[in-house]
């Protein structure tokens, strides 16, 4: 009888799962859907690095906040940065700041790092998306995931500091919440 209880229990664990997140292998709770003009981003925080950054990123996703936000400066072979309401580079939530969770992660293609002012400690909602390596930010910005699927949306990101017509995220959701 357990042992049917078990599978059972495998089941139900599959059926409940978004399907983004059961074939990476990665924790609903952890993962990030952010919807492009495109195509789905699937994006895997990293917790064990950067907890304090993947609640804030995950409360602000939760509470809409990223929803029609624009990527206000996308550099071609360094990175697209997003995250402040009013488009600028200047703005962020209405939350403190953060303190930094520096890592020895390496910025490579794909990893989310939060963006920040020379302080250290200022990191808020801004965050970017690595196009290509850039270990010139290795230990001094903070990493708190990567993107496991649809990086080629993240590619097709209007190029500009601001872009003429700047991609905006449609949506993003935390998995585990998904429609």
């Amino acid at each position: 009888m357990s042992r049917l209880f078990a599978v059972f229990a495998v089941l139900a664990t599959i059926l409940v799962m978004p399907a983004a997140a059961l074939a990476q292998g990665t924790d609903p709770e952890n993962t990030l859907y952010m919807d492009l003009k495109d195509g789905r981003v699937v994006i895997q925080l990293r917790p064990d690095l950067a907890p304090g950054h993947v609640e804030r990123i995950k409360k602000l996703t939760r509470d809409g906040f990223y929803d029609g936000i624009v990527f206000h400066r996308v550099i071609d072979g360094f990175m697209a940065q997003t995250g402040d309401p009013t488009g600028t580079g200047t703005g962020g939530s209405e939350l403190p700041d953060l303190k930094a969770e520096f890592s020895d992660t390496p910025f490579e293609r794909g990893t989310l790092g939060m963006a920040r002012t020379p302080d250290p400690n200022s990191a808020n909602s801004q965050f970017f998306i690595m196009f290509d390596e850039g270990s010139f930010l290795n230990g001094q910005y903070t990493v708190f995931g990567e993107v496991v699927e649809g990086m080629e949306y993240v590619d097709n990101i209007t190029r500009g500091e601001p872009p003429a017509n700047p991609d905006k995220i449609v949506k993003m959701q935390v998995a585990v919440d998904a429609q």
